[in-house]
């Protein structure tokens, strides 16, 4: 790789641009924002300015803390463009019209350094298009880099480079989309709309149009059209809702005044005067008044879900469809087979939709594996058009369109009875539009855990939790129970795990591959221990917990957590006793117990203590690192990004941060093997605690935000255990609290807890309803 990226210029403050530039600072990297001269007002900087204030106070934030706004560095076109000449990549993300940008391009022409990579955001405009007209040596560093929006959260980057793209170019933008702004770069072809758009624009063109045709309530639709698909729980109508419904014209017009004549997109057109009202009455989707579907405050106050009906264009009560038949929701064929209107619809929108995927290879991507993670990663799609025929079958898809007259894209014709995707010698291997089979090769420095299945067994395994071998010496423990909760069976594999690392390992690494990390300890499997009274086997797991999270805290052998989404309670807990943390830059930490009436109960108190006992510029003496921590915990604080779990001192500062998710297993091994060379297992903390007096000072602070209304009954009652963990229990000022000691009164603690009645009625709210109990 040739020169770093050291600083990037953004030009263009909108939606778009001010996201990306929010991006560039979260990984560190200083970033100029550009946009124009507003024509009112003495500030010349207003509109970039703006734009960061703007994001400072929107939710989900574009930066991951606040201290990342302070790398964006604001300015004009007028007057700050030439400062284009510090930066070592130039991002354009201005208004969606040709004239705007090359006119732009002509200027950066003349200001910029020699072999500065200059990209556009553009999402449907040609390569070519753009740098026509400019020198040989502009073109050398052109591409295109189109971000989806919103940039921070979503991890698609597609890249465009034309034959006069210098490759090392290329590459170094390439290289730090993956690597700093934590993206998986998909390369496409310089088509219009790229790839997602091209492929996504035209799915809900059909989806809606074919619903329209067929009938049916938009409910039914989105249930078809949803999770049976593998599409997120919105569905096709409450996606448009999410992406805006203005959205939808929009990628229209401009799809169809570049895609070439006769391609199937034109026969979705049709005019929509639904579709019309609702954006000139302000019904543009989440964003405005509602969408195709919205909420309705009555004179009560309480909300009425309401759903638009296709055929009058009036809202009525949101209805809640027939289940699917269960072969139906599991099944592709059993979907498409299904009687009447829902078979028809879904037939209507996977024939469709997969055939022209099908037809486009060669024009928008090389390979089915750039379309599949395009709308993997682009529109959040569990699998893409061509693993969706493999679970199809590709000859019964290709069989079914030749019957209806239709036409058979080549690569299905060249696919016969073989599926598009194979794993031989334990790799994945793709059909090739050549015919023949290709292994998926995955970029220096990611490691997968799912490839690493493909060619092994586990080490150790049972229903919640397995144990993998990932080379040189480091094995991986993963949790495999629904929403990587932690049950019984997790401690169980842990303590099995250790001696089985000790003996033949380097080191260990905590990771899992799924939405969340953990979402903390089962609720619903204690819960149904506290129905019982099994008081003897709550108290026993938690127990086991704390064991088994001290064995690995003291084990011979490092220890390197790896958490990515959310990490909380136990969750929590099992990162706070790892030697050392691995955090994806999306990692949502916390303790979160007492919003459900409990204690944290697997060492996380003394954890946090000790951190705080411990940071950087702490005052000396008990009661600082106390207040810290009673703060934290009581408020079941959870951080917004890995940046921010630092802040709160969920990690150590030695903790480190990785931006692409798929680098995490990666940079936790080797972070894991780094810390093998002369391993030794931590000192047991002591701790000197604030015993009654403390004690007396937090319940003072928990009563006025109780007389204030920021606490409930409840919140006191359970404020008041947490205290008296903190603060040492009966101990005084100046006894010394062990390790020991202090798990033995968070033991007991949660059992006050989980016997309490408010408790309960906290638990099985959240277990009901997703909501903490105010109590």
């Amino acid at each position: 790789m040739d020169a770093p990226i050291r600083k990037v210029c953004v030009i263009g403050a909108g939606t778009m641009g001010a996201g990306i530039a929010a991006q560039v600072a979260n990984a560190g990297v200083p970033v100029l924002l550009l946009d124009i001269v507003p024509s009112q007002g003495a500030d010349r900087d207003a509109i970039a300015k703006g734009a960061v204030a703007k994001m400072l106070k929107t939710e989900p934030a574009p930066f991951m803390s606040k201290a990342a706004a302070k790398l964006v560095e604001t300015g004009n076109i007028e007057d700050h463009l030439d400062r284009v000449a510090e930066c070592d990549w130039i991002v354009e993300a201005v208004i969606e019209r040709l004239d705007v940008k090359q006119a732009l391009y002509a200027r950066i022409e003349t200001l910029m350094r020699p072999g500065t990579a200059v990209s556009s955001n553009t999402s449907t405009i040609p390569l070519a298009n753009l740098v026509d007209g400019r020198s040989d040596t502009f073109k050398r560093g052109f591409l295109i880099t189109h971000f989806f929006n919103p940039p921070r959260y979503m991890r698609l980057v597609e890249v465009v480079t034309a034959p006069d793209t210098a490759p090392e170019i290329g590459d170094r933008v390439s290289d730090f989309t993956d690597r700093a702004l934590g993206k998986r770069v998909v390369r496409a072809k310089d088509s219009p709309g790229f790839i997602a758009n091209r492929i996504g624009t035209y799915w809900l063109a059909v989806a809606i149009n074919s619903a329209m045709d067929l009938g049916l309530d938009i409910e039914v639709a989105d249930q078809i059209g949803g999770r049976p698909m593998g599409v997120p729980k919105t569905g096709i109508f409450g996606l448009v809702d999410l992406v805006g419904v203005d959205l939808m014209p929009l990628l229209s017009k401009s799809l169809a005044s570049t895609l070439p004549a006769g391609d199937a997109y034109f026969d979705t057109i049709r005019p929509m005067a639904l579709v019309d009202r609702m954006i000139a009455e302000g019904f543009t989707g989440r964003k405005g008044k509602g969408g195709f579907y919205r909420l309705e405050k009555g004179a009560d106050g309480q909300r009425t879900k309401l759903a638009i009906d296709l055929a009058t264009g009036e809202y009525r009560p949101q209805r809640k469809p027939a289940p699917l038949p269960k072969a139906a929701e599991m099944d592709l064929a059993a979907l498409i087979a299904m009687p009447g209107a829902s078979g028809a619809y879904a037939w209507s929108v996977l024939g469709a939709v997969l055939s022209y995927a099908a037809s486009l290879l060669g024009t928008i991507a090389d390979d089915i594996v750039a379309i599949d993670d395009a709308m993997k990663l682009g529109y959040n799609w569990k699998y893409g058009p061509f693993e969706l025929l493999d679970r199809l079958g590709g000859r019964q898809f290709a069989d079914r369109l030749r019957a209806e007259g239709r036409l058979v894209p080549p690569i299905l014709e060249t696919l016969g009875d073989r599926r598009f995707y194979q794993i031989e010698d334990g790799r994945r291997r793709y059909l090739t539009a050549a015919g023949d089979y290709a292994e998926v090769v995955r970029p220096n420095g990611v490691l997968l855990l799912e490839d690493v299945k493909l060619a092994a067994e586990p080490l150790l395994r049972n229903g919640s939790a397995a144990l993998w071998d990932v080379g040189d010496g480091v094995a991986c423990l993963e949790f495999t129970s629904k929403m990587n909760a932690l049950d019984e069976q997790v401690i169980q594999l842990i303590q099995k795990a250790i001696p089985l690392v000790q003996s033949r390992m380097k080191a260990l690494v905590i990771y899992n591959e799924g939405s969340n990390f953990s979402a903390g300890a089962n609720l619903g499997l204690a819960m149904f221990a506290v129905n019982i009274a099994a008081w003897g086997e709550v108290e026993r797991l938690i127990a086991s917990g704390q064991a088994a999270f001290k064995a690995l805290k003291y084990a011979p052998f490092p220890v390197v957590a790896a958490p990515a989404g959310m990490a909380l309670g136990g969750g929590c807990e099992i990162c706070l006793h790892a030697d050392a943390i691995q955090a994806h830059a999306e990692t949502y930490m916390g303790l979160v117990e007492t919003g459900v009436g409990l204690v944290p109960g697997w060492g996380g108190n003394g954890e946090m203590l000790d951190r705080f006992a411990s940071a950087p510029g702490m005052p000396k003496g008990p009661m600082p690192a106390l207040g810290r921590a009673f703060e934290t915990i009581s408020t079941a604080q959870v951080s917004k990004s890995a940046a921010k779990a630092r802040e709160l001192m969920f990690m150590r500062p030695a903790d480190r941060i990785t931006m692409n998710r798929d680098r995490l297993l990666a940079d936790a091994k080797s972070r894991a093997l780094a810390l093998a060379d002369g391993y030794l297992p931590p000192e047991k903390p002591v701790f000197r605690l604030a015993g009654e007096s403390g004690r007396t000072g937090i319940a003072g602070a928990v009563r006025d935000f109780r007389a204030k209304g920021i606490a409930t009954p409840y919140d006191e009652v359970v404020a008041e255990r947490l205290a008296f963990i903190l603060t040492g229990g009966e101990a005084d000022l100046v006894d010394v609290v062990s390790e020991d000691a202090l798990l033995k009164l968070e033991r007991e603690a949660f059992m006050s807890s989980v016997r309490d009645g408010r408790t309960q009625a906290r638990i099985e709210h959240m277990l009901d309803t997703g909501r903490p109990l105010r109590n």
